[in-house]
Formats: structure tokens, C-alpha cells, sequence
């Protein structure tokens, strides 16, 4: 199944289109907000129009979901009140305790999440690096494995996860396979193509884009049992997006495409730029060729590797800190996905236990001049150089 199984259209059109839809009495082209909680039932007692609480029904909602299944070429999408919570809803759908394999580098959140509720829930959790097949193979538990979950590229070391082995691996065992695409976008991924069971995306950075809604979407390759059981986990749990936020998230996505590919052609060339600059021991972006997963990256992300990339800088933590209190474009902020420029140390964020170096500093790479970006990096990076670094 190649990006366009599922669909005549290519994606770039899919988004700006939004399906076309249009207001049905003023004929306007951007959709209202459908605020309403609730919805007039027939003289005798039914719903004819499908729609009963705004919980689940709202066609906001609704909107932004189906728009989501179309671009990942999936048979159904649901939207949530944020990416922990659509994670939350596939973990509570699970029909019995069992054990989950999970990705090394996941979000920290997630991992918390695993080590703390997953555990005490009496599921047993095992972390490995899902870059490594071998590890993948010797963690797996057939009868006993259930559900892995692998994020790739993952947070914030970029490591690449090849997603149809690990879904032939997963199956053979009998587990799900969940993909964490937050970070490649469906723009340059469709995990539901390379064999996953289900993929998710923390909509909060790059589908929304514009750091004004927190979201989550999840996409199924096929509705199924457990597929029933997640829409009823996330009324059970509350884990419902606003119809406002719903709107914002639509509009957002509508640009999806041409923000993404832009990030990811800034990337590239920062990446590139940076790698042998004095003042870092690496430079970590899927999109090198020195990288160990590019050629598994050149082959599961068609036409770009992500808005994302990390640097290490030499002289550890007190030296990555410095250089991030000098930068003036780049904000110091949490998240990514936006359409500013934001650096973050990861470690210090993350706490006691965190998997990150403490040299690293992420890099999510928004829609500013690329030169501009790179001389805030390079003045930066002079603090631990004694200079200006390498032009």
C-alpha cells in the first residue's frame, strides 16, 4: 500500500481542501463552530441525524478526525483532549493485563506513564531500543506481548525505528502495533502503510502547528473490537477535544503541508550546516547520511525526515546551558511542531531518570530564514568556543 492507497488525491491537496466542505446556510467556505452539547431528538424518541451528545458526536470534531483518517489512509480517526489522553485510551482498551514493549526513546511523558500506572495496572513493561531488530525479537513474549508502541523518530535522539519489521515482528507474536508518529507528520509517514495497527499523534504541535491547542488524534487501520473498545474509553475517561479547539486544530491542519516540508527542508540544511562545528561532539538529524537510521529513514519517510534535530555540545550540561541562554530567535520553550523556532534542554526538563544526555539541546525548527536561525545558533555556540565558531 503506497501514501495514496486510500485516496485519488494527493495529501498536499487533501489538507488545503478540508474536504471542501462548506457552511450549509450562508455558503461560506470555512466551516462554523458547532458549540451545541446536545441535539433534538425525532417525535418518536430517535435520532435520525446520528448525533445525541456532544461528547462524542460533535461535528467539529468530527471534522478534524475524519480529516486526520484521510491522511493517514486509515478506515477511522478519533480526536482527543491531548496525546497523553489518546495513549491513555489505547492503553485503558486493553481487553486484559499483558505485557507492553515500548520504544527506549518515547515520549517522557508515556514512559512515566508505563513505569508508574501501566505497572501498577498489572501490566509488565519492557523497554528496549526498537532501532535494533534483534532486541526487538529477543523481548517479545508470544501468548504474553499484547501491545508494542514504538515512536520514530524518537524524542529527542531521532533514532529510527523500522516500522514494517517491527509490524511483522509484532503480529508473529500476536501483539498490536502502535506507532507515534507525532514527530513525521503523515506528510512523510503512514505507519498504517508499513503494517501498524494503530498510529498517534500528540495534534498539539505539528497538525495544529501554531502553539495555541493542545490535542491528540489516533488512527485506526481497521475498525475493530479493540477499535470499539478505544471510542469507549475515551468517553469513559473524559478524553473529549473542545469543539473551539477542534476548529483551531482543523484550520491548522489545512497548512500542515507546505509548514512541514518547509521545516524539514530548514532542518536539513542546519543539520548539515552544524555537523563538525567546534562546539558540538554531534549533530543528530535522521536526514544525514552519517545517521545509523538514514537509510531506513530514506525508505518509510517520502520526502522529508522531520522538522526536528538535536545537537551535543561539548563541555556537558553547564556548556549546552549556556548556549541556550544566548540564543535570541530560538525561544526556550517546551513543545515543537509550531511555527517558531524553539531549543530546549531536554535533560533538565525531564528530571532524575531521564534517558537524554545532558549535553543535548533540541531543536524544533520553525518557519523562519534558515541564515537567520543559523547565526543565532553560531553566536550561541560562540559562548563555548571563545569565538564565533565556524561560518
Amino acid at each position: 500500500m503506497d501514501h495514496e492507497s486510500r485516496s485519488p488525491l494527493k495529501t498536499r491537496t487533501i489538507v488545503a481542501q478540508g474536504f471542501g466542505a462548506v457552511e450549509p446556510v450562508t455558503r461560506g467556505l470555512v466551516s462554523p463552530i458547532y458549540m451545541s452539547t446536545t441535539y433534538l431528538r425525532d417525535a418518536d424518541n430517535g435520532y435520525s441525524n446520528g448525533r445525541i451528545y456532544g461528547g462524542s458526536d460533535n461535528p467539529s470534531v468530527q471534522q478534524a478526525g475524519a480529516l486526520l483518517a484521510a491522511l493517514e489512509g486509515a478506515e477511522d480517526a478519533l480526536m482527543f483532549g491531548s496525546g497523553m489522553a489518546a495513549a491513555n485510551a489505547v492503553l485503558q482498551a486493553l481487553d486484559r493485563p499483558m505485557h507492553i514493549l515500548a520504544s527506549q526513546g518515547i515520549y517522557y511523558g508515556l514512559r512515566v506513564w508505563l513505569e508508574d500506572v501501566a505497572k501498577r495496572t498489572g501490566h509488565a513493561v519492557t523497554f528496549v531500543d526498537t532501532s535494533n531488530l534483534d532486541l526487538v525479537r529477543g523481548a517479545m513474549r508470544p501468548g504474553e506481548t499484547g501491545l508494542v508502541w514504538i515512536e520514530t523518530p524518537s524524542n529527542p535522539l531521532w533514532s529510527i525505528t523500522d516500522i514494517a519489521a517491527v509490524a511483522d515482528i509484532a503480529h508473529a507474536a500476536g501483539a498490536l502495533l502502535c506507532v507515534d508518529s507525532t514527530v513525521s507528520t503523515p506528510i512523510f509517514t503512514r505507519p498504517l502503510a508499513l503494517g501498524a495497527d494503530l498510529v498517534v499523534h500528540s495534534a498539539t504541535k505539528y497538525l495544529n502547528g501554531h502553539s495555541d491547542v493542545v490535542a491528540g488524534g489516533l488512527a485506526t487501520a481497521e475498525r475493530n473490537e479493540m477499535w470499539e473498545r478505544i471510542g469507549r474509553a475515551r468517553a469513559q475517561i473524559g478524553a473529549i477535544l473542545g469543539p473551539f479547539d477542534a476548529w483551531l486544530l482543523m484550520r491548522g491542519m489545512r497548512t500542515l503541508h507546505v509548514r512541514v516540508a518547509a521545516q524539514a527542508r530548514t532542518a536539513a540544511k542546519l543539520a548539515s550546516r552544524l555537523v563538525g562545528h567546534p562546539a558540538l561532539s554531534a549533530v543528530l538529524y535522521p536526514g544525514l547520511r552519517s545517521h545509523p537510521g538514514h537509510d531506513i529513514a530514506l525508505r518509510q519517510m517520502v520526502g522529508g525526515f522531520g522538522g526536528m534535530l538535536s545537537i551535543r555540545v561539548k563541555g556537558g550540561e553547564s556548556a549546552a546551558v549556556a548556549v541556550a541562554a544566548q540564543v535570541e530567535l530560538w525561544k526556550r520553550a517546551t513543545s515543537l511542531g509550531g511555527v517558531e523556532s524553539l531549543i530546549e534542554h531536554r535533560a533538565s526538563i525531564e528530571g532524575a531518570g531521564t534517558p537524554c544526555p545532558s549535553d543535548l539541546l533540541r531543536l524544533s525548527v520553525g518557519l523562519e530564514d534558515v541564515d537567520d536561525l543559523f547565526m543565532d545558533l553560531v553566536q550561541a555556540l560562540g559562548v563555548t568556543t571563545g569565538s564565533f565558531g565556524r561560518l
